[in-house]
């Protein structure tokens, strides 16, 4: 049986130190599952409903996003996974480690912290059982939400504009390609396509940023200067959100429309097309034992 999610943080802390502080993603699935000698191979392979990866792997993803928001586990490139000091200091409080490496720190002296327990099972149970679905449901969507963001974060540059050619066709774009036509230091254009909108055909471009920050209107301002006069409207996705301004100047009149997708919104588009992402149905049930034994 699969552990709890709970009771794969610290060894996934664990892996990390072992393997020098940080490591690909792929080699900490490895290392965290040589520390649960009691699953299978079943266990480890057995495949999502979606068919998308299987569940071991995907659990380990989601503690790895739990000990991010805590900001114990820190990105260090593309699909590398570090341990920060505040990850090193659980597991020294806990005694299992001494003062080592965070993030390619060496020697560094360390204050003892307090012991970090993780929930207990039966904590979780209880919270479970006393929750609003409704607030549960939410809770949910913005953690899976986070998780997809982190994962694009985590893909190459050149990758992350093959997924923005994906999406656009998803959404009805033809023949859309990478381009990387940059006709300005870091304005130009990643890819470009057509859209058929009733008998005629309109060319589209777009440009991804995966940044973290908040996408301010000089970006804009580059991106449109690069497609007027070529494009009849343009399309920029970023993994972070855009300032207010910028998002009033996306669209202005006697200029090429600028249609802007944050983080949040691409997540949207990948669930509304099934792009990456798959639908499961959860059966809730509501009991009406009392009027089993009511009187007529």
């Amino acid at each position: 049986m699969m552990p709890p999610q709970v009771e794969i943080e610290v060894p996934l802390l664990r892996a990390l130190v072992s393997l020098g502080g940080k490591a690909a993603a792929r080699d900490v699935y490895a290392a965290v599952t040589k520390q649960f000698p009691q699953l299978t191979e079943v266990d480890t392979s057995e495949p999502l409903p979606s068919g998308n990866g299987n569940r071991w792997t995907n659990r380990i993803q989601w503690v790895r996003q739990t000990l991010v928001s805590r900001g114990e586990v820190t990105s260090a490139g593309y699909g590398v996974w570090a341990v920060t000091d505040k990850g090193l200091a659980r597991l020294q409080g806990s005694g299992e480690v001494r003062p080592a490496t965070a993030a390619g720190k060496t020697d560094r002296a360390a204050t003892p912290a307090p012991k970090v327990e993780p929930l207990k099972v039966e904590d979780v149970a209880s919270v479970l059982h006393s929750a609003n679905l409704e607030e549960l449901a939410e809770e949910y969507a913005a953690a899976f939400e986070k998780k997809v963001i982190q994962t694009l974060l985590d893909i190459e540059p050149a990758r992350f504009e093959l997924f923005a050619t994906e999406l656009m066709t998803a959404y009805g774009f033809r023949t859309m390609k990478v381009t990387n036509d940059r006709p300005a230091p870091d304005g130009g254009i990643d890819g470009d396509g057509e859209l058929k909108v009733g008998l005629a055909t309109m060319r589209a471009a777009f440009q991804c940023k995966k940044w973290q920050g908040s996408v301010g209107r000089p970006e804009i301002d580059k991106f449109r200067g690069a497609i007027q006069g070529q494009f009849e409207h343009g399309y920029f996705f970023a993994t972070s959100t855009f300032s207010i301004g910028t998002r009033q100047v996306s669209i202005k009149a006697g200029a090429v429309p600028v249609y802007l997708f944050d983080g949040h919104e691409i997540v949207q588009l990948m669930i509304e097309k099934g792009l990456g992402i798959t639908r499961r149905r959860v059966e809730i049930y509501d009991d009406s034992i009392e009027t089993l034994f009511e009187s007529d």
